[in-house]
């Protein structure tokens, strides 16, 4: 039965990984996010064949079962990625109010003498 999930893992990864991928290619996705998600890509297949150092750190951890310090770190890896992503979303409205700003008070200005005017 563990063989057969580990191949489903390392199955599941690998398309994972050829998804991110494609969608780099495809300019839906850019690089910095894909490297990061190819490389929760690779640490899942990795801990699939490392089970028993994961139940000897849950151990350590003070956690009785390995897969739920697995759920534990994927948790926090996560809330770390949506608190990276509102950063990068408040970062970004705020370069847009202020692109907006200037656009508006470029087009309120008067135009110069040899400057076309524009609707």
């Amino acid at each position: 039965m563990r063989d057969r999930l580990e191949i489903v893992i390392v199955v599941v990864a690998v398309l994972f990984v050829l998804l991110m991928l494609e969608l780099v290619r495809r300019r839906q996705l850019r690089e910095k996010y894909a490297l990061l998600w190819m490389g929760v890509g690779v640490v899942a297949v990795f801990l699939s064949f490392a089970r028993s150092w994961l139940d000897k750190l849950a151990t350590a951890l003070g956690i009785d079962y390995g897969p739920s310090a697995l759920f534990l770190f994927s948790t926090l890896f996560l809330l770390g990625m949506a608190a990276h992503l509102s950063w990068e979303v408040s970062r970004l409205e705020e370069r847009i109010r202020r692109l907006a700003e200037e656009i508006a008070l470029s087009r309120a200005r008067p135009p110069k003498d040899d400057e076309p005017i524009t609707e």
